[in-house]
């Protein structure tokens, strides 16, 4: 073998071993049940400004900047933790403010488990959901649920980050 072909087997050799070392990504942080809430900037405007400026009334746009469409479930459970009641609140507080507006809870689930558990938990993770907002006033008929199981993934990724962002519930403006 000529010199120039083992130097052009070493360069793609070298190029090859350069590209997977930059795939590969290292966390020395645990990894939560739910993804960290958006940041918001220090010199941002108040959120009721923006929202008045930038979003129709009853959007989805606008029930996403005051209320927030997801919450975020743990590993094979539908229960509501603090933080998914939390967002409920602001959601049933949206839908106080537009009586007229009725709402799609979209249950979905991660990719592991079979075609058929998903499609029932991400079933019931909807009807927690929805039974935590009739809970809180809103009427039942203003609010449908289906299941996409893991149909429908927000990330697509075989890990726990990618995980628990598709262990969710959106809500959705009709």
């Amino acid at each position: 073998m000529s010199s120039h072909a083992l130097r052009m087997k070493f360069i793609v050799l070298a190029a090859a071993t350069l590209a997977i070392a930059a795939c590969e990504k290292k966390s020395e942080q645990p990894i939560s049940s739910a993804p960290p809430p958006p940041q918001q900037s220090s010199n941002a405007a108040p959120q009721a400004n923006v929202n008045e400026q930038m979003y129709a009334p009853g959007s989805q746009e606008e029930l996403e900047a005051t209320a927030g469409s997801r919450i975020y479930f743990a590993y094979d459970d539908y229960s509501l933790d603090a933080r998914a009641q939390a967002t409920l609140q602001k959601q049933a507080e949206w839908m106080r403010k537009y009586p007229n507006k009725s709402v799609v809870i979209e249950g979905h689930c991660d990719e592991r488990g079979t075609r058929e558990y998903n499609l029932a938990l991400g079933a019931r993770r909807a009807e927690s959901a929805k039974r935590y907002l009739v809970s809180l006033g809103i009427d039942e008929g203003r609010i449908n649920t289906i299941s996409y199981g893991k149909e429908r993934p927000e990330v697509v990724g075989s890990n726990e980050a990618a995980w628990a962002q598709n262990r969710r519930d959106v809500t959705v403006v009709q």
